[in-house]
Parts: structure tokens; C-alpha cells; sequence
């Protein structure tokens, strides 16, 4: 039977390794700037401008205290925060401590330099789009087809009632979703980040006639604050593409008018790796508690999910999130 004294320095022991762990300010900004993204560590050393030795020991000491955790995703590791089971001893001082993290301003220069990384993925997704823009269709249809999961799409979006005067589509790809879209709204945006899916989406947007359809070429969530707030914002197979899907749906519900919806449309977490190469894909799918703590953060609240299992061995996650707020409660 344990002495009460040694149950008692047992328990110290871990209040001790987390604050240790949370006792140094370096470690501090690397939780803020995962708080944005899962990075890699060299990517974490070109954000905080460090050599990978002392990156690589940060990172250690944050593991032990069960502040970060690694997942693969392809044939790389990526480093992301990590909330512990709410009955462990120091999940309440995490909790505070990453809300805490949250609501201080990352430092500029660290700021701008995260801003180069994530710049540098876009710019890898950008180059892999212009290159499969005529094949990219057949690949993705490999994991799933368009009709399997545009018909849910366009139930969470009935079911919101969020508003019909405008729509924005994030990544419309061939176009084949601004069909519905143009069916429920007055207005739909299309923003992607590369003229050669623009032109697949213009082509199909002459052949059905549709004339409420504006397609605008820019980089989300940077051409956000160019266009007009929205009743909706719908991202099809697009998350799992973008540097940093927590901003991405930031931003997205930045654009949204009062009681707006998002609808996101997205793998579950799997482990096929060629899907990085055929698919251009950057993230192998996505944990369901991911979408709904990202978006939580970004004052949505969860409305409605469906799950469709597809071929393959993969799942798609179909989510509606709405604008939290009184407006919520008013269509509820």
C-alpha cells in the first residue's frame, strides 16, 4: 500500500514536468504557434529561428508533460498541441493555459515568419493544381465521388436555413457543386487559388447557363477581406489541400453574415499514403474532434453531422457548422 507522503510526491511529479515544461518562453511561443497549425520541425525551426538540435529538445520536453504529440501524415511527422482526458491531474492548468496562449498576440517577427511557411505550402498545393488540373478529377474519384457526397452537402445546407442572398465556395474545382449552389442562392462566389481549376469551373458554369456565378481567383483565407460577408461558406474536399484548415475555418467564419453556415465536406483521419502524391493531398483526413475544436475556437457552433463510408477503405465526414451566437438559437 502506498505511504500517503509517496502518493502525495507521485502526484507532484507530473505538476512538476508540466510546469517545467511551461516555464520557458520559447516553449511557450512553439504552443502558440501550434495552437495555428500541426508543423514539422524543421518547419517549427524556420518559424522560431533555431537550429534543430534545440528544437527537437523543446519539443521533447513538451511531449513529456503531454503538451504535444506527433502524427504522420504521409512520410512526414507533424507536431501538434495535445489536450489530455479531462480526469487527468493537470488537464484543467492545459486547458487554461493553451486558452490563455490563445488570447495573447503571437510575437510579429515570429508572426510573419509563420506566415512564410504557410505561404510556402500554399504555394506547393498551387503548383500541384496547375500541373493535374485535367487528371486531378479521375484521382480524387478514387477516394470518392463528387454525387456521394454533394447530395449531403446540399441537405445540411436546406437544413441551416442560414440565408439565400449569397454563397461563397472555397476550391469549386470542375464546378460541378456551383450547379446546386446556383439552385438555392442569388448570389455564388467561387474563389480558388489556381487559374487552371477556375477554367475547369468556368467551363462548366457556361455549359449549365448559370448566370449568378462569379468566379474569383485568390488564396484563402487572404482574398477573404476583397469579397462581401456571405449567409454561407462551403469547403467540398478542400480542408485536407490547405496549410492551416484551424485558419481556414477561421476565416470562414469571419465571412459569414449573423447565423451564417459553414458546410465542410472531408476525409476522415486514414492512412493511405499515395493519396499525398495522386490527390495532392496534405493532410491524411482529419480526426472528427478536430473539425468541431477548430471551429469552436472560431465561434461556430456544431449543427448537424453525417458519415458516409466509401470505397477503398475510406470515410467522408460531412459537417454544418453555424455562427454561434443569439441567431443560432433562433433556428434551432
Amino acid at each position: 500500500m502506498t505511504a500517503p507522503a509517496e502518493a502525495t510526491q507521485s502526484g507532484l511529479d507530473g505538476l512538476t514536468v508540466f510546469l517545467k515544461a511551461a516555464g520557458d518562453g520559447l516553449r511557450l511561443e512553439v504552443l502558440q504557434v501550434l495552437g495555428q497549425n500541426s508543423f514539422g520541425v524543421l518547419e517549427l525551426c524556420e518559424i522560431m529561428a533555431m537550429k534543430q538540435s534545440g528544437m527537437s529538445h523543446h519539443l521533447k520536453v513538451l511531449a513529456q508533460a503531454g503538451l504535444v504529440e506527433k502524427r504522420r501524415e504521409g512520410n512526414s511527422i507533424f507536431y501538434r498541441r495535445r489536450l489530455p482526458p479531462a480526469d487527468t491531474q493537470t488537464s484543467a492548468l492545459h486547458g487554461a493555459l493553451f486558452e490563455q496562449l490563445d488570447q495573447t498576440p503571437l510575437d510579429t517577427v515570429t508572426a510573419q515568419r509563420l506566415k512564410g511557411v504557410q505561404a510556402q505550402r500554399a504555394a506547393q498545393s498551387r503548383a500541384f493544381f496547375v500541373r493535374h488540373a485535367d487528371d486531378l478529377a479521375c484521382h480524387q474519384d478514387l477516394i470518392a465521388e463528387h454525387e456521394q457526397y454533394a447530395e449531403q452537402a446540399c441537405e445540411l445546407l436546406d437544413r441551416a436555413a442560414g440565408g439565400t442572398d449569397t454563397v461563397l465556395e472555397i476550391g469549386p474545382g470542375d464546378g460541378r457543386f456551383l450547379v446546386p449552389l446556383a439552385q438555392r442562392f442569388e448570389q455564388v462566389l467561387a474563389l480558388d487559388h489556381a487559374e487552371a481549376m477556375l477554367e475547369r469551373a468556368r467551363r462548366e458554369v457556361a455549359e449549365q447557363g448559370l448566370d449568378n456565378v462569379r468566379l474569383v481567383l485568390g488564396e484563402w483565407p487572404e482574398a477573404g477581406a476583397a469579397l462581401p460577408p456571405v449567409n454561407a461558406v462551403v469547403m467540398n474536399m478542400v480542408l485536407h489541400h490547405l496549410a492551416s484548415p484551424a485558419t481556414a475555418l477561421q476565416a470562414a467564419a469571419q465571412q459569414l453574415t449573423p447565423g451564417g453556415v459553414v458546410v465542410v465536406t472531408d476525409l476522415c483521419r486514414h492512412n493511405q499514403k499515395w493519396a499525398v502524391e495522386a490527390c495532392g493531398d496534405f493532410w491524411l483526413g482529419f480526426d472528427e474532434a478536430d473539425l468541431v475544436s477548430w471551429a469552436g475556437r472560431a465561434g461556430l457552433v456544431l449543427r448537424d453531422s453525417l458519415f458516409l463510408a466509401l470505397r477503398n477503405g475510406f470515410q467522408v465526414q460531412v459537417r454544418s457548422f453555424q455562427r454561434g451566437g443569439a441567431e443560432i438559437d433562433n433556428r434551432l
